[in-house]
């Protein structure tokens, strides 16, 4: 065994299959509290023969799992939300230091994970299905929701326990087993604590599964197992579109949300405090590791110095530290390889060809500061790729339609356009082809979607109609 298996740890994140913990297969790995750099828990990699086990356990245990009446899944479920409930405090601290965010991030998390939970044990005794109308004469036409039967989720590391939830609450409440793959940078939020919390609540032996470990031996196991009904992934592009691949030469059915470089509109009219305010919390939240983070700042040139002005007085004033034991807006970026990645990768070298750095662009370890380019133009590393980092990219446009054609150059997520006319912003929010824009505001706030319905896509737009406040240090105070 490895030497993080004789290291004093707070935690370990174990293999669960069919109710009961045993060890990986491989050695004990060490996670680390990401601000401390030390490592307070260990897990190790799930093998190809532990996949194979939880998946025909699922298999055997779903059935009945199904058969079970709803209202007993329903109080299932809400005895699993108690029980995250029950550690609030200890999960808080938790989440902080296994993700490196601020505790208003770990709170955040925690709470979408238990509404989750919450909403589908409510879903499944509400509507079981529909009557439609017949086809002909004589008939009765019903439909019924059925569980898929099991389900395979890989799940990242900036939300674990709430993206996790995402799928793992609705899968259970409609009669699926479900086998969790936990990101590595954070197995025990994103694993070990849930399948804890489903043992102590009673979700029968064998429906949930956890197999911590990478994504090249235990992720690639489980992502291509013929025994799934349904993949559940949500992370890179590029692994994304490599299971979606394999997904459609087995005919498995796949679900994916994958990343996006996200554009934040500054039309000639707009409000510049207001954007400015908002630029920076769709920028820096979580340190802008999020898949809805602004990524792209495509500013007018007529207002473009008031907002770069506006956006780098803020960012001089953010506190970066240690979000568990010091007083900080921004904590440290989730490990050396994610902070490689976007600033060897994609800062220097747009520095190099000709961006200017007008705040941070610097780093003690993982607590990189927040940064602020400019002079950024669309063939830059900062511009092409998403950052997924505490970077601020600007780029100056002269018109709207050289906005909406650099918006609609790359795979977004969601967008956001800010001007004076909600009509001027409703119509702009149109042209792009992201299924969620939002007019002086960002973030999913309202919950748009972005589904494929037959022959169409459906598009959501959120209009902001009245003034609206963001945390205080995106506020400038």
């Amino acid at each position: 065994m490895s030497s993080a298996s004789t290291e004093a740890v707070e935690y370990t994140a174990s293999v669960f299959i069919d109710g009961r913990f045993e060890a990986p297969a491989s050695d004990w790995r060490p996670v680390l509290d990401k601000a401390a750099g030390t490592a307070f828990a260990r897990y190790g990699d799930a093998s190809a023969e532990q996949v194979n086990r939880a998946v025909a356990t699922a298999r055997s245990a779903q059935p009945a799992w199904a058969d079970t009446d709803a209202n007993t899944r329903c109080d299932i479920l809400r005895a699993f939300a108690a029980q995250l409930e029950q550690r609030r405090d200890e999960l808080i601290t938790l989440i902080v230091r296994e993700t490196g965010g601020t505790t208003a991030k770990a709170e955040e998390e925690l709470g979408q994970a238990v509404n989750q939970l919450l909403n589908s044990a409510t879903q499944l005794t509400e509507n079981a299905g529909a009557i439609l109308p017949p086809y002909k004469p004589g008939k009765i036409s019903l439909s019924r929701a059925v569980p898929l039967g099991v389900i395979g989720l890989i799940v990242p590391w900036n939300y674990p326990m709430s993206l996790a939830m995402r799928a793992l609450a609705p899968g259970l409440a409609y009669g699926n087993a479900v086998v969790l793959k936990p990101a590595e940078l954070t197995p025990i939020a994103g694993g070990q604590v849930l399948a804890e919390a489903a043992a102590a609540a009673g979700v029968p032996d064998g429906v949930f599964a956890v197999l911590p470990g990478d994504g090249v031996a235990t992720g690639a196991a489980l992502s291509r197992h013929p025994g799934l009904d349904l993949i559940h992934f949500t992370g890179s592009f590029e692994v994304g579109a490599a299971i979606t691949a394999y997904g459609a030469a087995a005919g498995q059915a796949v679900v994916t949300e994958l990343g996006g470089d996200n554009a934040f509109v500054v039309l000639d009219d707009a409000d510049v405090d207001r954007a400015a305010a908002c630029a920076v919390w769709t920028s820096l939240w979580y340190q802008g590791q999020t898949c809805i983070s602004a990524g792209r700042h495509l500013v007018h040139r007529s207002v473009a110095a008031e907002f770069t002005e506006a956006v780098v007085e803020r960012v001089r004033k953010l506190r970066v530290g240690d979000p568990l034991r010091e007083d900080v807006d921004l904590g440290p970026v989730i490990s050396a390889g994610q902070l490689a990645r976007f600033h060897q990768g994609l800062v220097l070298p747009s520095i190099a060809a000709g961006a200017r750095v007008a705040v941070g662009a610097e780093h003690d370890g993982l607590f990189y500061r927040p940064t602020v380019l400019t002079d950024v133009t669309p063939d830059m590393p900062v511009f092409q790729d998403e950052t997924f980092g505490p970077v601020l990219p600007i780029t100056v446009v002269d018109s709207e339609d050289e906005a909406v054609e650099l918006v609609n150059r790359h795979r977004t997520l969601m967008n956001s356009v800010f001007t004076g006319d909600p009509l001027r912003g409703y119509a702009f929010a149109a042209r792009l082809h992201s299924n969620e824009v939002h007019v002086n505001d960002g973030y999913a706030r309202h919950g748009g979607e972005g589904q494929q319905a037959g022959f169409t896509r459906r598009q959501w737009i959120g209009v902001q109609t009245a003034p609206t406040s963001y945390p205080a240090w995106a506020e400038g105070f």
